[in-house]
């Protein structure tokens, strides 16, 4: 759970939030700059607005990760999914913190 206008504590990802991901895999492989063969969604933070922002840490193979910004609108709005930023390569060690790209 979060406070109003605050960032959920990291955890495993959901079925719904692990769709996301494989929904935005070319968006966050074309901002990467690579093809991923290996695409596990591991852990994500949520933080809620006029949508969802999502922070997510997904597993791209050889002990490397990307962390991945979400947008979701509300449905209202379309649901429309945006990746607005990717850090990569991450280790799967390193904390999964938000951030501006």
């Amino acid at each position: 759970m979060c406070d109003i206008g605050g960032w959920t504590t990291e955890e495993s990802v959901t079925p719904e939030v692990t769709n996301i991901c494989l929904e935005v895999k070319s968006d966050i492989e074309e901002k990467a700059g690579a093809n991923f063969e290996v695409y596990i969604p591991l852990s994500f933070a949520s933080h809620i607005v006029a949508g969802t922002n999502y922070v997510v840490k997904v597993y791209v193979g050889v002990d490397k990760c990307i962390h991945a910004m979400i947008f979701q609108a509300l449905p209202c709005s379309g649901g429309e999914l945006t990746v607005t930023g990717v850090q990569h390569p991450k280790t799967a060690s390193e904390p999964l913190i938000p951030f501006d790209d």
